[in-house]
């Protein structure tokens, strides 16, 4: 890998990996995708690139989250929120055999539509750019 060639460290099944992918699309940064196992033997690369979470490392600049504190706050609560609120739901229902079960799914529509009544006549999260919230909602939604 030269200096400066970024490499994507990808795993299909992962939302995160998703999130790397919009975030540097919508930044238009060139990348190689490798694919990772992220659910053991991972590789001595991604190790390396996050010694400390030991998960894909992301792309810093330029930023995706709003200038202002008060709206930053906003889209990194709104992150939080779909993290918290919306991740363990679709996957249960993801796992899930058969017909979906009643309280995962209405736990899921719930959730979508607290994230609808936040989006309400608006495009994006942002406003009227793409940003940091679309690209942790996207994957998971």
């Amino acid at each position: 890998m030269s200096k400066g060639e970024v490499v994507l460290l990808d795993c299909w099944v992962s939302p995160f990996c998703l999130r790397a992918k919009i975030a540097l699309a919508e930044k238009g940064v060139g990348y190689e995708a490798r694919a990772e196992n992220l659910f053991g033997g991972k590789s001595d690369l991604l190790l390396k690139s996050s010694p400390i979470y030991k998960k894909v490392p992301t792309w810093p600049s330029p930023s995706l989250l709003p200038s202002y504190a008060s709206e930053r706050d906003k889209a990194r609560f709104w992150a939080d929120f779909i993290d918290k609120k919306v991740f363990d739901p679709v996957c249960n229902i993801w796992k899930s055999k058969g017909e979906v079960p009643g309280m995962a799914n209405n736990e899921f529509i719930e959730i979508l539509k607290q994230l609808e009544g936040a989006l309400g006549e608006k495009d994006f999260f942002g406003g009227d750019s793409f940003g940091f919230v679309d690209v942790i909602a996207i994957p998971l939604t």
